[in-house]
């Protein structure tokens, strides 16, 4: 049993110096984060919680003011780092230490791996592991207000009180089934996301549903408004939908408008905005469409749906399930309807798609399978005495229509 722990309530860069220099005498650290994200472009980081072995500290880091030396803590490679659901958490130690933390462990992933289903929520998973029922009394508490009560910083800290032995038991798992290398490619993947570059300002067009209905000079324009905003929201501190939202950028490439009083009428722009930035903003759709074909992003063709596609998509999720069930994984940390799709639409050349169900552990353990039933050299079909779905090998070749 997890015993109860009083944090201690760090509210000056001295004592957290002298906190971080202890925490560097352990090989694991539990972490988490409390951060107001509604008014900014970088949302405000208000709390770190963090356990260690008899160490626990709920840090006030308005107060604290730098993270400091917490950073070199985030980059050693002898301390790993636990979080759960962890990417909006790592991505706010990058933001102020310019540090991808390494290595991690990230529970809710491993959750997924070892038969406790997709995005499982720190509560839950404490209850089923732990059997401890959590305090939900502060959910919608707003962490800028101080000064915080007792309750609301024990409230805080039990989100890493027990992710330490939730970590040990998750990682047992894992390796009772043989999962481990799996789980650390999936962490790897977690940090790499911190500085790949779809997060630079001329790739996150991607990122606004719709772009790839555009055409291919429109799409630049996209591409050239989406790096505008992102500059704009950052220069200003504010969130990108606070500039101009992604359906009106969307819109604007669309229509390409060449006036200020075109641009102005369009609807769900703000007329302050429109005032304040209508000029860059013209600017910036003439540039864009004026760039040479070559300079045009890549738009995937659109593709006139067959009628036996979604079948095919259907027979590939029952197969995903089956694969799942028997190996406890999450289906869907597997593939994506869209992956699925995607391989239906490729047809027989697959060897350029980037997905992850034909990559790694992921292929290796259901990726072959759903490529075998596509190319009929297997067949899907339900054992009469279990009712689950089995696979079997086609005998004498491809099955033919």
């Amino acid at each position: 049993m997890v015993k109860h722990v009083t944090p201690t309530y760090i509210a000056d860069s001295h004592s957290f110096g002298e906190f971080v220099a202890r925490l560097r005498e352990h090989d694991r650290v539990a972490l988490d984060t409390e951060f107001v994200g509604e008014d900014t472009f970088v949302p405000r980081l208000e709390l770190i919680q963090i356990s260690a072995g008899a160490l626990s500290a709920v840090v006030d880091f308005p107060a604290v003011g730098s993270l400091g030396a917490f950073g070199e803590v985030l980059g050693d490679p002898r301390i790993e780092k636990v979080v759960h659901a962890g990417r909006q958490d790592l991505e706010l130690f990058h933001a102020h230490t310019h540090v991808v933390p390494t290595p991690v462990f990230d529970t809710q992933m491993a959750a997924a791996m070892v038969g406790y289903g997709a995005q499982v929520a720190y509560a839950q998973l404490v209850q089923r592991i732990l059997g401890v029922k959590l305090d939900k009394a502060h959910t919608f508490t707003n962490w800028s207000h101080r000064p915080l009560s007792k309750d609301q910083i024990v409230y805080a800290f039990e989100d890493v009180h027990y992710l330490l032995p939730v970590h040990e038991h998750l990682r047992a798992r894992l390796e009772k089934l043989g999962r481990v290398e799996w789980a650390q490619e999936e962490f790897t993947r977690l940090g790499t996301r911190l500085t790949d570059g779809s997060r630079e300002p001329r790739q996150r067009y991607q990122r606004i549903r719709g772009w790839d209905n555009l055409k291919p000079r429109a799409a630049a324009v996209l591409r050239d408004l989406v790096a505008w905003r992102e500059e704009e929201a950052r220069r200003r501190n504010v969130p990108r939908g606070r500039v101009v939202r992604d359906e009106v950028l969307l819109e604007m490439a669309r229509q390409g408008p060449v006036t200020l009083s075109a641009l102005k009428s369009m609807r769900g722009l703000h007329p302050t905005e429109a005032e304040r930035s209508g000029e860059a903003l013209l600017e910036t759709i003439k540039r864009a469409g004026a760039l040479s074909e070559s300079e045009w992003p890549d738009v995937p063709k659109a593709r006139r749906p067959e009628p036996e596609a979604s079948g095919q998509v259907d027979l590939l999720q029952a197969v995903l399930k089956a694969v799942a069930l028997e190996q406890e994984i999450a289906s869907n940390v597997l593939a994506s309807t869209a992956d699925l799709q995607a391989l239906v639409d490729a047809k027989q050349d697959r060897s350029q798609l980037d997905l992850p169900i034909l990559q790694g552990w992921r292929r290796r353990l259901a990726g072959e399978q759903l490529l075998a039933v596509l190319d009929g050299k297997v067949a899907a079909c339900l054992d009469r005495q279990s009712g689950k779905l089995v696979l079997r090998l086609v005998p004498e070749g491809p099955l033919t229509g």
